[in-house]
């Protein structure tokens, strides 16, 4: 049997990038990448010479019996993504079901992804979040909001330049304008920004400034409800001020 790695590749500047992901790159009988012109980019900055071959959302289930054949034959194969870790919020998750459904050894590399940078510099809580991605276009979309209103973790969502006002009004149309929020835009990259402040400000913002890149918005949760029984408590004690 052979060994499927899943390499984290950079979401901006190319040094963000393991040493360990370098060698198993050049080390790897195969590549498999989302985009073999971007990945082709960062192999040939890192004189890596290596077989490219496409692997994405609109062929993964084609093309994965065969991939698992070359796994069950002892072959080692690398699967990238575009940017970031594979199966996060990119092509990756059918690969390696099917890989662990055979029975067959399954790595994941520790490296970048754009939602942890933008979470812990937020300035907003980190130590509990909801990761949701991609929020649906159209349909589910407003199903899905409406399950968020009342979540007490901080929220990370991905999201298009093109979309990013729309979805900030959305989110303040269900959890209140003045709800804490934070915009990130070109993760490690030369224009890296992270914009703060509440919902209702980064509306402005934004429309003022359209924006450009790859976007992260991290919300902060609701604000835990007092309990009956401090709210009766609440309730006593100003009686007894007013008195």
């Amino acid at each position: 049997m052979g060994i499927l790695y899943i390499v984290p590749t950079p979401v901006g500047n190319l040094e963000d990038i393991t040493l360990r992901a370098l060698r198993v790159l050049r080390e790897s009988d195969l590549v498999l990448a989302e985009d073999t012109r971007t990945t082709g980019l960062l192999l040939k900055h890192y004189d890596i010479h290596n077989q490219l071959v496409s692997h994405h959302k609109f062929n993964e289930h084609g093309t994965s019996a065969g991939i698992v054949e070359r796994l069950r034959s002892g072959q080692t194969i690398a699967l990238v993504s575009d940017a970031g870790t594979p199966g996060i919020s990119d092509p990756g998750f059918f690969l390696v079901r099917e890989a662990v459904n055979a029975g067959i050894e399954v790595q994941c590399l520790p490296g970048a992804t754009a939602f942890v940078p933008a979470l812990v510099s937020s300035g907003l809580p980190d130590d509990r979040f909801c990761f949701e991605g991609f929020l649906p276009q159209k349909k589910g979309r407003q199903t899905r909001l409406a399950s968020l209103a009342d979540e007490q973790r901080t929220m990370v969502f991905y999201e298009s330049p093109y979309r990013l006002v729309k979805t900030l009004e959305q989110l303040g149309e269900v959890m209140g304008t003045d709800r804490r929020a934070c915009v990130a835009r070109e993760i490690s990259k030369i224009h890296e920004e992270c914009v703060r402040g509440t919902l209702a400000e980064l509306v402005v913002h934004f429309t003022a400034t359209p924006p450009r890149g790859e976007i992260v918005i991290v919300v902060a949760g609701q604000e835990e409800k007092p309990r009956k029984e401090e709210k009766s408590q609440n309730r006593r004690r100003n009686q007894l001020n007013e008195e």
